[in-house]
């Protein structure tokens, strides 16, 4: 669901309507960061912050980034630093209280569970990301775009107050990998309440990974699965061989109906008679995106989203599957756009600069220090990081094109949409190419 599409109001319709809302956790410290910056129009960050049970820490955070609506004094937007393996602790901060105003505004006036997703390819704030989500009490975690194996024990630790550790890979011939920790009785200065466990859902596209969860992970840890088809939207698993998805990627629904949990189908599954074959091979459901990123209440930009309908609903649409466009590596789906990062023009004319963050990786400098690089940074830059010159073709900044979907960006940066292949659903939701469609009108027509 990109970067802030799948909101939290976007998450709180949802839920409240029998649905499992779910956040997207990218960035949630940038965003938090933007939309204080913007004089948090509505105060609906400033409310839930307001709740924060550490108003000491929630203070610090609305001090340094909150700007009045109108901004009379002229007041410089302040972006939130990077994360790095030693973050600052106004960063640690900004990013539990982001997560928690997140999972907050998503729970707010309903009972019903929501969910938060992560991406395991951004590691470095997952410790204190899961933290805010827990304290808001986040009821599951979903995470995809690798294989997030130490997320139970993060949940576990930071349940009983106690110590959190994650191994965070670094490109080296010495060093693999490093361990950021984080301890929120130290950091808040007072034991922290035993917080509830939210039910870990990690996000697969094979029955190995599904195998790997179940081996290598005490019974209980994992509560259900998510299986993404290549047909997915955001970012897809790479094809099992070559370069063309075939009869190896296909998954085996009856041996993951086999290992006796939960699990939901994605891709291409936005229609009550995909849900009805879904239920017909033991899914307890499917996972909709891109149906809801469509919705008038999601995250993207107004204007954006109408012209992605309009293409749908005529059948116009183009929506390819680009393996250079993410820095992360993995596939990723593109819709074609006049002026987004789509069309090779727009991108080549955009001066390439990485004024975010959030998908770079670690690498070891030749005096052994850790370094970050991302393949969508200037090219020169890149290389001088020791990153191969042939890793940066095509890359884009995700994060910039990503945020500016969502209407967040600066102002002057191109948008990348993201998108499932299939967006058959809009004939049944909409009369013309100008309609538009809603939570309640989507949930009505998954469930026929």
């Amino acid at each position: 669901m990109g970067v802030y599409i799948s909101s939290p109001f976007l998450a709180n319709v949802v839920s409240r309507n029998g649905g499992l809302g779910t956040v997207s956790g990218v960035m949630p410290e940038r965003i938090l960061a933007r939309i204080l910056g913007r004089g948090d129009i509505g105060g609906h960050y400033r409310r839930a912050l307001s709740n924060f049970p550490f108003p000491r820490v929630s203070k610090q955070v609305l001090d340094a980034f909150y700007i009045e609506e109108h901004n009379p004094k002229g007041v410089s937007l302040r972006e939130a630093p990077f994360f790095t393996v030693n973050p600052s602790a106004l960063l640690i901060a900004l990013s539990i209280c982001a997560n928690y105003a997140f999972v907050y505004l998503a729970k707010e006036g309903h009972e019903n569970p929501v969910s938060i997703n992560y991406l395991e390819k951004i590691a470095m704030p997952h410790i204190y990301a899961i933290t805010g989500a827990m304290l808001a009490g986040v009821d599951f975690i979903t995470m995809g775009a690798g294989i997030p194996l130490q997320i139970p024990e993060v949940i576990n630790a930071l349940a009983v107050g106690k110590t959190a550790e994650y191994r965070i890979p670094v490109t080296g011939l010495n060093i693999t990998s490093h361990t950021m920790s984080f301890n929120p009785g130290d950091f808040f200065r007072e034991k922290i309440p035993p917080l509830k466990k939210p039910g870990f859902i990690p996000i697969i596209a094979s029955n190995l990974l599904a195998s790997i969860f179940m081996k290598k992970l005490p019974e209980g840890s994992v509560y259900g699965f998510v299986v993404e088809e290549p047909t997915a939207g955001g970012h897809n698993a790479p094809p099992r061989k070559g370069d063309v998805y075939s009869s190896r990627d296909e998954v085996d629904y009856e041996g993951i109906a086999k290992f006796g949990l939960p699990f939901w189908i994605g891709g291409s599954k936005a229609s009550p008679e995909k849900l009805r074959w879904a239920k017909s091979v033991g899914a307890t459901g499917i996972q909709a995106g891109s149906i809801f990123a469509l919705c008038e209440e999601s995250g993207m930009d107004p204007l954006i989203r109408k012209k992605v309908r309009a293409l749908g609903f005529n059948g116009s649409i183009e929506i390819r599957t680009d393996r250079k466009v993410s820095p992360t590596g993995f596939p990723f789906k593109v819709v074609v756009l006049p002026e987004s990062l789509s069309e090779e023009g727009v991108y080549l004319a955009r001066s390439r600069a990485c004024p975010h963050g959030a998908l770079r990786t670690l690498f070891e400098g030749p005096d052994g220090s850790i370094g970050y690089r991302c393949p969508g940074e200037p090219v020169g830059a890149y290389v001088r990081k020791l990153g191969k010159v042939e890793e940066t073709a095509g890359a884009r900044c995700l994060c910039s094109g990503l945020m500016a979907t969502a209407s967040l960006g600066g102002g002057d940066e191109p948008p990348v949409i993201t998108m499932g292949d299939d967006v058959g659903f809009l004939t049944s939701l909409m009369s013309s190419a100008e309609d538009s469609h809603g939570v309640i009108e989507a949930l009505g027509y998954l469930r026929g």
